[in-house]
């Protein structure tokens, strides 16, 4: 079973039933220039791969009446690997990666540009208010966890607890600066991701120093 995602070019829809109202709008139009030149540059990547690693098998991308959506599937086992390769190629054209399993749509306009680990999806070079809002509240097991990452020990990090509480932390340079709270309220959670994304001051939930 393969695992699918589908480019679509940033701003034309915001929820999972706009995006398939989009794609469905997609279907039976010719390929647009810049679909097939993202098509092509993946079809090139998959080729220098050894015939034992390659991640669209025999398939090969684009070339369909999609308009200007481009669907890409590949291993259960290469998602990281895929995932990644998408970002580099569409982000710089203006596209959005959707991700019909999880109903993900990662958008980046708008963007923060700061790694971030998602503790049961892999990485994801950039956040967004939006993607903070939808990403922290559905934090669940075995990883509930969520992280964004400006530099060397410069970050912000939360754990969603059994209980459904958070723990937040953030550390600005050194071990020295390494601060934590308990935040009750997943939006506020969020509130305190982006805030620290967009490079401001954080607001005080109850921060206290973390000893190491």
């Amino acid at each position: 079973m393969n695992y699918d995602h589908v480019l679509v070019p940033s701003g034309v829809a915001v929820t999972p039933e706009e995006v398939d109202e989009y794609l469905a709008a997609q279907n039976g139009v010719g390929e647009v220039a810049v679909v097939a030149e993202m098509a092509a540059v993946i079809n090139a990547r998959d080729a220098e791969l050894p015939e034992a690693d390659t991640f669209l098998g025999a398939e090969r991308v684009g070339g369909a009446a999609t308009g200007n959506a481009l669907y890409v599937s590949g291993p259960y086992d290469a998602i990281g690997f895929v995932r990644a390769l998408l970002f580099e190629i569409a982000t710089p054209r203006g596209y959005a990666v959707y991700d019909p399993q999880l109903t993900w749509l990662i958008d980046p306009a708008g963007r923060a540009e700061v790694h971030v680990t998602h503790g049961g999806a892999g990485e994801f070079p950039y956040l967004t208010e939006s993607l903070a809002h939808l990403w922290v509240p559905e934090l669940s097991g075995p990883n509930p966890y969520l992280i964004a990452e400006r530099g060397e020990q410069v970050y912000i990090q939360t754990y969603r607890d059994p209980s459904g509480s958070y723990t937040v932390e953030y550390r600005d340079g050194a071990p020295e600066r390494h601060f934590g709270a308990t935040v009750e309220d997943p939006k506020r959670v969020a509130e305190l991701f982006w805030t620290w994304a967009e490079g401001n001051e954080l607001p005080d939930p109850g921060w206290s120093r973390v000893d190491f």
